[in-house]
């Protein structure tokens, strides 16, 4: 049922709205999903779960990639002064990247379903 190349696809178009066009995050997410599902063309249940999964793919990896930055390059010390702030606000933290997981998932979801609705006519 998973398309991996799809959600391969999704998932990295996921993060670069996210880290290069965030203040347009809501419009591209939504052409994500849609470019997800009709890539899978496995009508709309199979677009909505391909592109659910990349949604949710892209979230992790984003917020991987925020910690590391933050960890790395957020302090005057080096590796200890980030891991300090970040082990501080790890619950705050980890709330926020579940928020965003479902709402990934959701935006992604629903259009992925369009799109592979869309693909699946003939």
């Amino acid at each position: 049922m998973t398309k991996w190349n799809a959600v391969f696809i999704g998932f990295i178009l996921a993060v670069i709205v996210k880290s290069f066009f965030s203040q347009y995050e809501f419009v591209g997410l939504l052409i994500v999903g849609f470019i997800t599902g009709y890539i899978a063309h496995d009508g709309a249940l199979g677009g909505l779960w391909n592109a659910a999964v990349a949604g949710a793919l892209g979230t992790i990896i984003s917020a991987i990639l925020f910690v590391l930055a933050a960890t790395l390059g957020g302090s005057l010390f080096g590796i200890f002064g980030g891991l300090t702030g970040f082990t501080i606000s790890g619950l705050t933290g980890i709330t926020t990247v579940i928020g965003y997981l479902i709402y990934y998932a959701i935006v992604m979801g629903i259009t992925g379903a369009f799109g592979g609705m869309m693909a699946s006519k003939k």
